[in-house]
């Protein structure tokens, strides 16, 4: 039976493995961040990027589920 899924398995552990990589990239810039005295502003432009990054991620796997799953890929 666990064969069966191995392919599904696989993958909620490789985007599992995306989710613990960006908090911990997010983790480790907010500690630069900090120990750095960025102004505000700076900040506000470090954490769009990091979460512009992250939103292209997550759109480009919700792309490639409807692509499949219409049959185009």
């Amino acid at each position: 039976m666990l064969s069966e899924y191995t392919e599904q398995i696989e993958t909620f552990g490789l985007y599992g493995f995306y989710v613990i990589l960006f908090l911990l990239i997010g983790l480790s810039i907010n500690d630069v961040l900090k120990r750095s005295n960025v102004p505000t502003y700076g900040r506000a432009i470090v954490w769009m990027v990091l979460f512009l990054g992250c939103a292209g991620f997550i759109s480009k796997g919700i792309i490639e589920v409807f692509w499949e799953s219409n049959g185009l890929g």
